[in-house]
């Protein structure tokens, strides 16, 4: 058995606790969190099993890396505060640990990795003999293996499109959602995530992923962007009200372009909201789908719909997410030290786990 440390309880956090308790390779040794008001607590708890582990949370970082475990699945967000989680991250590394983590975008694509990020890693692995995989859902395996996986079963492929289509406002994460990403400010409020570049920094690495599997060069990547207001003020659910006039929705790609033409495309349909932008396209449900679609011959079209914690489908692509990150540790455990990417790590299927519950 692997001993395996979850570090953050949060939205991936919870999802990781019951990825690790499920995975019949791995056992959990310790529980990290920030808030003192989860200290203490036991992870099965925290995790949302319905019973306990016999495994309390603690906020002492050096003690348990002291235990020296063999991975750690890195829940902590690195949206706000990238350097600390690099510096974690590292730490972790340092210890001998497997590290898995969505929380660095720039090291999706690690080889492209600017310097000051990657550099540290590559000390901390030359020091501690841990390793690194950074993934995702979008990013994350919705642009990189199940793309690729899908185009090989095309004759002709013209264009890769990979789709995330959401409604936000069953995203847990109010900041990120009205101040990153910029749902009820006004039109002319530059919400960080849509600045310019910032698409690229965030999804560019998948682009050349999978631009490096299909064995194509890139002439350059480009962004587009539209934004639209909402018509009348709306009261959501997880989130309050959103007034009229603000922004209601969001459509942007980050296009790859291949001879002169974009033929890697990642796009991104969200709203706070199902009546702003109805004539962008909606998932099948209304609340949110991943969908890749090979324009060729013959056009294909892959639609995944994932849920968890009461049929919340942003909970869903975080359970899968860290189903794709946990899945690879012991892979990790048994390859070389060093830093991984989503072309280096298979996803292999759930051997042991059919029929296995956790709750």
């Amino acid at each position: 058995m692997i001993p395996t440390v979850v570090w953050g309880t949060g939205n991936v956090g919870r999802a990781a606790i019951r990825a690790v308790e499920a995975h019949p390779a791995l056992t959990l040794t310790a529980v990290l969190v920030h808030d003192p008001a989860k200290t203490g607590r036991d992870a099965g708890e925290l995790g949302g099993l319905g019973r306990t582990l016999g495994v309390a949370a603690t906020d002492d970082i050096a003690a348990v890396l002291a235990a020296r475990p063999r991975a750690v699945v890195y829940a902590a967000s690195g949206d706000i505060r990238p350097d600390d989680a690099l510096a974690d991250i590292g730490r972790a590394i340092r210890a001998g640990a497997v590290v898995v983590t969505p929380s660095l975008y720039p090291l999706y694509d690690q080889r492209n990795a600017p310097p000051e990020l990657r550099d540290p890693l590559l000390a901390a692995v030359a020091e501690g003999g841990g390793s690194l995989f950074v993934s995702g859902v979008d990013p994350g395996w919705g642009n990189d293996v199940l793309p690729l996986l899908v185009s090989g079963l095309g004759t002709e492929v013209d264009v890769i499109r990979c789709q995330e289509i959401f409604d936000y406002s069953t995203y847990e994460q109010e900041d990120s959602v009205r101040h990153l990403i910029g749902m009820g400010h006004p039109l002319d409020y530059q919400p960080l995530m849509l600045a310019e570049s910032v698409p690229t920094m965030v999804w560019g690495g998948q682009i050349r992923l999978m631009a490096r599997a299909l064995g194509v060069e890139l002439d350059e990547i480009r962004e587009t962007l539209d934004r639209r207001a909402l018509e009348t003020t709306v009261t959501t659910r997880t989130m309050g009200t959103f007034a009229a006039g603000t922004q209601g929705a969001v459509r942007f790609e980050v296009q790859g372009v291949v001879g002169g033409e974009p033929r890697i495309v990642i796009e991104h349909i969200t709203r706070i909201h199902p009546s702003c932008a109805p004539d962008w396209p909606s998932p099948p449900d209304g609340v949110g789908a991943h969908r890749v679609v090979i324009e060729g011959r013959p056009r294909i079209e892959v639609t995944v719909e994932a849920s968890d914690e009461g049929e919340n489908r942003s909970a869903g692509g975080n359970a899968t997410a860290v189903g794709r990150l946990v899945s690879a540790v012991d892979w990790l455990v048994e390859a070389e030290p060093g830093l991984y990417d989503a072309l280096d790590v298979p996803l292999r299927p759930a051997v042991g786990r059919l029929g296995r519950s956790t709750a």
